[in-house]
């Protein structure tokens, strides 16, 4: 008699227990030099996010709940001057890391790893004690690779299916750096991914104003340090959560899948090195488009007056994202939407921290703007590839009857048009103004300029716990 029930085969065979082996045998000897030095200046970048995070309301919301509830005081609540378990902490520091739309971004697979790696690494580090700069990197490393490879895997269809990629995607990141970090072993690592991915979860409708948008990426980091610490407790988690025909995180997550993406080039090609900046305080899909405007304002000498009326091209994933009728709900509303960025940045020049204040979203200047700006999907974008989604075309039309074009196939700050160390170093300064003194801030830089050759993190750790919002 046959078995009832779905038959269980797998899209990738053995994918789960590859990433394992990989991520229990990392080690920072294995990492080229090129690795280490973008490692060190993300890790900075992150964590100037995570401190500008923690100044924010939705934030401290979650810090007061976390310091309520209270924890083991293992680990640095960053900006909240104590202590809580490693897994309360990484959902407040991840939570503050991904709560200004600033942190780092892997465009293939769709999110922004940064903000679940650092927290999760330092979190790990501090709680096991004894941890120097060279595991937090390796940690961070680990997570990078992973978690970007299952989110290429689960390619586009994961996001048209509604789901968020940073909590979905984001757990394999923080499953991987969590054990990396706790030194587990292989089948003990196999067991925290599938603990860490059954708990992936994230709305996409949340990004319609919901400060709950923001909390995908802490949640995302505390399933993975709940699925490496009960893994080494002998927990066990589900073994081929990647590759499970039926209910496994490809087959339940996306209609759509680039299987080869898991495992090619795993230790040999650094998917790390293709994660990039985001030097506007908005959702990375339309950057290019802002970034457009600006050459396009800049090169002509215009101003916001002078512009009639914006074309601007899409790919259909872009569109269907970020280019939906703008209304005053909220600032993720507003950091997730291509007419209120584009307004910005015709007024003001720029789509930073300054551009989204509770005050700009309703400036009758910025809704007047937007008036003027129209947005289509192109077809002709699309069939450039997944890789260049984040294209855009726009064409400006001035009131002297100028008509001028611009394409911009890859936004300022991605890997094929990389932003300077100095321009990650202007960004970390403005977004730690208000809660580091200048000694401060120059000790962070330092130490993570050396973050490979720190035996001890308490420095480091010390400072971000000190953080406070002026």
């Amino acid at each position: 008699m046959e078995n009832a029930g779905p038959k269980l085969s797998q899209l990738a065979p053995d994918a789960t227990r590859k990433l394992a082996e990989f991520t229990a045998a990392l080690k920072f000897s294995d990492l080229p030099p090129a690795v280490v030095a973008h490692a060190k200046v993300l890790a900075l970048d992150s964590i100037g996010c995570c401190l500008y995070g923690a100044t924010l309301p939705w934030t401290r919301k979650l810090m007061d709940m976390v310091k309520d509830e209270g924890g083991a005081a293992r680990s640095t609540v960053i900006g909240g001057g104590f202590k809580s378990s490693a897994s309360q902490a990484v959902l407040v520091n991840s939570t503050a890391g991904h709560a200004f739309e600033s942190d780092d971004m892997h465009k293939a697979s769709l999110f922004h790893p940064g903000s679940i790696c650092l927290p999760v690494a330092l979190a790990c580090a501090e709680a096991e004690g004894g941890r120097s700069g060279r595991d937090v990197i390796t940690s961070m490393v680990a997570g990078y690779e992973v978690g970007t490879r299952v989110g290429m895997a689960a390619t586009m269809g994961l996001f048209f299916r509604g789901w968020h990629p940073q909590g979905t995607s984001g757990t394999f990141v923080s499953g991987a750096s969590a054990a990396n970090m706790l030194r587990l072993n292989a089948d003990q690592t196999q067991d925290a991914l599938g603990i860490a991915a059954t708990q992936s979860s994230g709305l996409m409708s949340a990004q319609e104003g919901a400060m709950v948008k923001r909390m995908h990426s802490g949640r995302a980091a505390q399933s993975g340090v709940y699925g490496a610490l009960l893994a080494r407790r002998g927990f066990t988690g589900i073994k081929n959560v990647v590759e499970a025909d039926f209910g496994g995180f490809l087959s339940t997550l996306s209609d759509k899948h680039d299987t080869p993406k898991i495992t090619g080039g795993l230790g040999s090609e650094w998917e790390t090195l293709n994660v990039g900046y985001k030097l506007f305080s908005s959702v990375a899909s339309i950057q290019s488009a802002l970034d457009g405007l600006r050459q396009i304002m800049r090169d002509n000498k215009l101003k916001a007056d002078d512009i009639t009326r914006i074309e601007t091209g899409l790919s259909t994933m872009t569109h269907v994202h970020c280019a939906w009728e703008y209304k005053s709900q909220g600032v993720t509303a507003a950091q997730m939407n291509l007419f209120f960025g584009m307004a910005v940045i015709a007024i003001d020049g720029d789509a930073f921290v300054e551009q989204y204040r509770e005050d700009r979203l309703h400036d009758p200047k910025i809704l007047d703007f937007i008036k003027r700006i129209e947005a289509t999907a192109e077809k002709e974008i699309d069939d450039m590839g997944p890789l260049f989604r984040h294209a855009a075309r726009l064409t400006v039309h001035t009131k002297d009857g100028r008509k001028i074009f611009k394409e911009v196939l890859h936004r300022l700050g991605s890997p094929e048009n990389p932003a300077t160390e100095e321009e990650v170093y202007r960004k970390f300064g403005i977004l730690t103004r208000q809660c580091l003194t200048d000694a401060q801030r120059n000790e962070l830089i330092a130490l993570v300029r050396d973050l490979d050759k720190l035996d001890d993190l308490g420095k480091l750790t010390a400072i971000l716990a000190a953080a406070r919002a002026n």
